[in-house]
């Protein structure tokens, strides 16, 4: 059960706070062979949008504390996904699985007043496809 904690608090803090991949202690953990790989899926999967929710709350209540700290985003990470995202609207949201651009994105979404379980779907189907290409990929 550890390695499976291991790998949501891995996968929350890549969509956060950290330039962290988790795709990397993902692959460890499927070549290890001592996990089921449905359950790394889900793992992953929920640890990663969690954190991606966390940014949504930040965009839509917290917008003035994070755009002076410049803490989580640079400007012009903010800056070209609000751009991205007027341009293709919540559809956008379904690429927040992209570096760079992607965890502004849903910050911008927060900002926006994206519907969370709206949110929470289009994420969620983007990140949880990443993860089973990765898995994929690696067996």
């Amino acid at each position: 059960m550890m390695g499976y904690l291991s790998l949501f608090v891995s996968a929350f803090l890549a969509a956060t706070l950290l330039p962290f991949s988790s795709e990397v202690l993902l692959a460890t953990y499927i070549l290890s062979g001592e996990y089921n790989l449905m359950w790394l899926w889900i793992w992953a999967t929920l640890g990663n949008v969690t954190g991606s929710v966390v940014n949504w709350v930040l965009g839509r209540y917290f917008i003035q504390l994070v755009a002076r700290s410049r803490f989580l985003f640079s400007q012009s990470e903010i800056d070209k996904a609000q751009d991205l995202f007027l341009k293709y609207g919540v559809w956008t949201l379904l690429l927040a699985w992209l570096p760079v651009v992607g965890d502004p994105l849903t910050f911008i979404a927060g900002v926006f007043r994206v519907p969370i379980l709206l949110f929470i779907v289009l994420v969620f189907l983007g990140k949880g496809s990443r993860y089973f290409v990765v898995i994929y990929l690696v067996i």
